[in-house]
């Protein structure tokens, strides 16, 4: 790349981030910081090895285990951001609602703090298009991809959390509240005044299951298929299959932390393409045409 390319591109990249501090309110001391968050791990991998990444689908054991240094992409920054957010959802919601459960909170907080809505803020936010990605990760639509949009807000929020000080905490809280929770607030406690409201408080395994089972689509299993990182730290990679007659449909792979956590995120992300993957393909079977049914239908 040129001087002047580079120059460009630097220019470029400024107004990426001053446009991101417009929308977080809040001008970063550390601009290294906010760079780190928007690091998705493929860009890191590439600039140092000059080949790509681990692949999302699922690979060979030995690729799974192939990690940058830590500090050098965003994946400390997104486990720092996934605490904070939960901390304040959490707290929001012990103080709207201080006669539902625990259960019932938990679930509440599940609703808020999912890849669905966390990937909803990121887009928001413009992380879609802020975000460093690998050639690997750019050429498998990593930009389109829930998953790493939700990321990336999870580093950003924890960024913003590390830069503004003492004041961190308040200012996490003053983006989601105002850009996670006072948006489902009338959704949320409309759900909980109906006499079957609290059934949409239900978690996504459970979503899922009822799905399949009013639709009569089969049944829904659960797959580990792999493990990385070492003892202390595993992250579970599962399945969401959809078990038919004769064939064996992967609805969707989600990591976790546990593989219960695992199961939760690849049912969450199920249900998310539900409608526009799944159904369609059942509806043609329903009336005998082809539906072009492949081993696997998620993205």
């Amino acid at each position: 790349m040129s001087g002047r390319k580079r120059k460009e591109a630097a220019t470029e990249r400024e107004a990426v981030y001053a446009a991101l501090e417009q929308q977080l309110g809040h001008s970063f001391a550390n601009r290294a910081l906010l760079e780190l968050a928007l690091m998705h791990r493929s860009w890191t991998y590439e600039a140092r090895h000059g080949v790509p990444p681990e692949p999302i689908a699922p690979a060979h054991p030995h690729q799974r285990d192939q990690r940058n240094a830590p500090g050098s992409d965003n994946e400390q920054l997104e486990f720092l951001g996934d605490a904070v957010v939960g901390m304040v959802v959490t707290e929001a919601l012990y103080a709207a609602f201080p006669d539902c459960s625990e259960g019932e909170l938990t679930r509440l907080r599940s609703v808020l703090v999912s890849r669905k809505r966390l990937a909803e803020l990121g887009t928001e936010l413009g992380l879609a298009e802020a975000m460093l990605l690998g050639r690997s990760a750019e050429a498998n639509g990593g930009r389109a991809k829930p998953a790493l949009v939700a990321n990336a807000a999870e580093a950003v929020l924890a960024a913003l959390y590390l830069d503004a000080g003492a004041k961190g905490l308040a200012s996490v809280r003053a983006v989601v509240m105002q850009r996670l929770v006072e948006p489902e607030m009338p959704a949320i406690r409309k759900a909980l005044a109906e006499d079957t409201g609290r059934g949409a408080l239900r978690d996504h395994k459970t979503l899922l299951q009822e799905l399949v089972q009013a639709t009569n689509a089969g049944r829904v299993l659960y797959v580990d298929v792999g493990a990385s990182g070492p003892p202390h730290q595993r992250t579970f990679q599962v399945e969401a299959r959809l078990e038919r007659l004769d064939e064996s449909l992967v609805l969707a792979e989600a990591e976790g932390q546990s593989k219960k956590e695992a199961q939760q995120r690849a049912a969450e992300l199920a249900l998310s393409i539900w409608d526009t993957q799944v159904q369609p393909l059942l509806d043609a079977e329903a009336v005998g045409l082809d539906p072009g049914l492949q081993a696997e239908v998620r993205d």
